[in-house]
């Protein structure tokens, strides 16, 4: 019997904009079933309230209790900035959860010393940097943490104009090098630049959606048959 992945998204990017989370799963869990549940407005809620709200905890919770009522086996949430509310619902479920950045803030706590944080969200620096200072805690290593904004990249890249986009967060990487010794793009829709800004600033730059789909395809390896 196939495996359930459901995937909890909180905009559509992943849905229509960027189809990278299926196709990484098309390809590392290629018999697993993928199930998507959408709250299309709890990411611009977040970004509205400048920080995640009692309500914006139940949103998440709801999918998450939406997702193992559908019989997942393993969930997958594919957004950083709701990586707190994704622990309280984890909380309300008894199916294993994922975090896509889970694996990605890891790394970065094994291998970094000094950590550039980059988003183009607001409300995805807080989270990305507290789940890697607290992956670095847990295996005893110290770490500094910088943290970018690359203010009204995302806004651009859901009216479509991925180029522009693109050369913002460049530009705002470039910048960033110039003192940290790795990078963390902290959203999945900046992933595709990944290798990019890695030939032009020559310093390791860590994306989730690969990284955390691998952990996940792990996780489902180990999943009861």
């Amino acid at each position: 019997m196939p495996k359930k992945i459901a995937i909890l998204h909180t905009s559509f990017v992943f849905v229509s904009v960027e189809p990278m989370i299926n196709d990484l799963i098309a390809e590392l869990v290629p018999d697993a079933e993928v199930l998507h549940f959408v709250d299309s407005d709890v990411l611009a809620t977040v970004v509205r309230e400048q920080g995640i709200s009692p309500n914006s905890e139940a949103r998440m919770t709801h999918l998450a209790q939406a997702a193992e009522s559908a019989g997942a086996d393993i969930i997958f949430s594919a957004c950083s900035s709701l990586g707190p509310a994704v622990d309280v619902a984890s909380r309300s479920v008894r199916t294993p959860v994922v975090k896509i950045d889970e694996a990605m803030a890891m790394r970065a706590a094994r291998e970094g010393t000094r950590v550039g944080v980059l988003a183009t969200v607001p409300t995805t620096l807080g989270p990305t940097s507290d789940l890697i200072q607290a992956k670095a805690k847990e295996i005893g290593r110290s770490l500094t943490l910088e943290q970018r904004l690359c203010e009204g990249a995302f806004s651009v890249l859901m009216s479509g104009d991925r180029e522009k986009h693109d050369s913002m967060v460049i530009e705002q990487a470039m910048d960033l090098a110039e003192t940290v010794d790795m990078i963390v793009l902290a959203q999945a829709s900046m992933s595709r630049l990944a290798e990019v800004l890695q030939e032009k600033i020559h310093l390791p730059v860590l994306a989730s959606p690969r990284i955390g789909v691998d952990y996940l395809a792990r996780r489902v390896a180990e999943l009861p048959a």
